[in-house]
């Protein structure tokens, strides 16, 4: 054997031995979904660390509601996704298998319905007869319902809109409709031109919790949950920073910039954005309070009356007996460690 045929054989068996390495490092790609809500983590998706973190070739995808993101994730184009509790319950009532892994917030003054100046609302009293709009099948639809409820109205005393978050903004500046029950960038466009009647602690209050959390497809949490605790981690790195140093994350900040880029908006009003959000350590998230302890998870809990209240508004056909299979403290415990 000559020195070119030597060397020839000894680049095809390295490629050989190669291939599979190759091949696995091709195949860590992951789809994960996001929407424009101004959370510390979310820096991690503009400069890069997630991927980072994971080892993992992420696409982020921005959408504009839950209920498109479980849509995707049923079509297998999405494996893991920021959404609302409400879109949550309504797609595993449906049959959707995933699992929340990690709770982004919970009910606080980051969701509201505002209400436009020059609408003849000054109180909860005045909502009769008037048109108010949420983005469908959202923590914030559901939250509007639960509020007309308790309020004694329904949907005919009120004109209630589902509408996607951009076309809510529009319709608001228009004149068309009296409120809108939105989140940033959302929140902070109306109100420009009114007032914030109702925030969404308030109707937690009132007794209608909520929780945005990021969630997984079931079989991708089955077979890689290395990825769900890497990303934990980086979640959790974010949110002590917040905790602990708020100078870094004013508007003057890095942070605030990245948010902005990655979200939209301006530094200034992501850094306002931040301020407020209700966030739980993961300590708490892992206790019965929350994601842990199976059929006692308060979270579980949140998505059954959930779903039971979605029923009744004609929005789900059927209430599962449990919903403790779609919440896991596994990610948060590990990534603790």
């Amino acid at each position: 054997m000559n020195i070119k045929t030597l060397l020839a054989a000894i680049t095809v068996g390295s490629a050989s031995l190669l291939a599979p390495f190759v091949a696995q490092a091709a195949d860590k790609k992951v789809v994960v979904a996001y929407q424009t809500d101004a959370l510390p983590s979310s820096v991690a998706i503009a400069n890069g660390e997630f991927a980072k973190a994971t080892g993992y070739e992420i696409d982020f995808r921005k959408f504009n509601s839950g209920a498109e993101i479980f849509a995707a994730i049923a079509s297998g184009d999405v494996q893991v996704g920021y959404v609302g509790s409400s879109p949550f319950a309504a797609a595993t009532s449906r049959g959707l298998e995933v699992k929340a892994f990690y709770l982004s917030s919970i009910s606080g003054i980051d969701e509201a319905l505002v209400v436009r100046n020059g609408s003849g609302i000054s109180s909860l009293d005045d909502l009769k007869g008037k048109k108010v709009a949420a983005a469908p099948v959202s923590t914030d639809h559901y939250q509007l319902l639960a509020l007309i409820k308790s309020l004694g109205l329904t949907e005919k005393d009120v004109q209630v809109f589902a509408i996607p978050q951009p076309e809510i903004v529009a319709s608001y500046n228009r004149g068309d409709i009296d409120g809108g029950f939105v989140w940033d960038p959302a929140l902070t466009e109306l109100k420009k031109n009114g007032k914030v009647l109702v925030t969404s602690k308030d109707v937690a209050d009132k007794g209608a919790p909520t929780f945005s959390a990021w969630v997984a497809a079931s079989k991708f949490a089955d077979e890689d949950p290395a990825f769900l605790k890497s990303f934990a981690s980086v979640i959790n790195k974010y949110y002590a920073s917040f905790a602990a140093d708020k100078k870094a994350w004013d508007a003057d900040s890095e942070n605030a910039k990245l948010l902005a880029r990655a979200l939209g908006g301006t530094p200034e009003q992501q850094a306002a954005a931040l301020k407020n959000l209700t966030l739980l350590t993961p300590e708490v998230q892992a206790s019965e309070a929350w994601l842990g302890g199976g059929e006692k998870s308060g979270a579980a809990k949140i998505l059954k009356d959930t779903a039971a209240f979605l029923k009744d508004q004609g929005k789900v056909t059927e209430v599962l007996p449990s919903y403790a299979a779609f919440v896991t403290p596994d990610a948060v415990v590990n990534a603790s460690n």
